[in-house]
């Protein structure tokens, strides 16, 4: 089968990234615009976790078998440290993954207006409550677990067509105990797009938090990828020679 060529791999990042921007990210000031109010009730963040899982589960279906839909910077870096794509690619999906964010963001404020960067744009930040050191762990967390997930659900061996099913549930549920510490960014380009397109359109924006989103996410997301790599290491079986039949292989367990 012919494979689709890194240009389209590319395009289909960017095109991934920024519908997780725009539902996902955008349901956080849609809810702001409609009456709600930070911090979130339980209700309202639960929406927002089901707009990002939707997103994400949309779009793994949509453009998966194009360019794998990885959306995100950490994903793919744990892909090329664990083998799974070649370290060539990888500054060609960051880039592409980077600006469908901020193409997302900009279509936020193209459809909700200058209310959308009144209200926080969705900008991922964590507030005077929460030092440096459980921000990094937050982020860290979600990312790994979101990570483990993806690393199980595209293992060969695990159930065909439920990948995006379980990635999107993940998302899910990694947002709402995460979110209130951090915003559950758990995603560079996530992190990154609406706090280039909140510059640009006068928001309030914590560039020294960036550091922080980006370390601990790639962190989580590397330590998920070797964790899983560990766990599915599989020996060669031992059978007596006497018992392996003349031409055919040894089996695998």
């Amino acid at each position: 089968m012919d494979e689709n060529s890194y240009l389209q791999k590319l395009l289909a990042e960017v095109v991934g990234t920024a519908t997780l921007v725009f539902i996902g990210v955008g349901s956080v000031p849609a809810t702001l615009i409609l009456g709600g109010s930070a911090p979130f009730t339980m209700a309202q963040l639960g929406i927002i976790s089901f707009a990002f899982a939707m997103a994400v589960v949309a779009m793994v279906y949509a453009v998966g078998h194009i360019s794998g839909c990885q959306i995100n910077p950490a994903i793919t870096i744990a892909f090329a440290v664990t083998g799974r794509m070649p370290w060539r690619q990888v500054p060609g999906y960051i880039a592409a993954q980077a600006i469908g964010a901020a193409v997302g963001a900009l279509a936020i404020v193209g459809v909700l207006g200058g209310k959308a960067v009144d209200v926080g744009l969705g900008i991922a930040n964590y507030g005077p409550t929460v030092g440096v050191g459980q921000a990094f762990l937050a982020e860290a967390i979600g990312t790994f677990l979101l990570a483990f997930v993806v690393f199980g659900a595209i293992d060969r061996r695990a159930p065909g067509g439920f990948a995006g099913l379980a990635i999107g549930l993940a998302v899910f549920a990694i947002i709402i105990p995460v979110a209130p510490a951090t915003g559950a960014s758990i995603n560079p380009a996530r992190t990154l797009g609406p706090m280039l397109i909140g510059q640009l359109f006068g928001g309030t924006v914590h560039w020294e938090q960036l550091p922080v989103y980006v370390l601990a996410e790639v962190a989580g997301a590397i330590a998920a990828g070797l964790a899983y790599t560990a766990l599915n290491l599989r020996r060669r079986a031992t059978v007596p020679m006497a018992e392996v039949p003349v031409g055919n292989e040894v089996p695998v367990s």
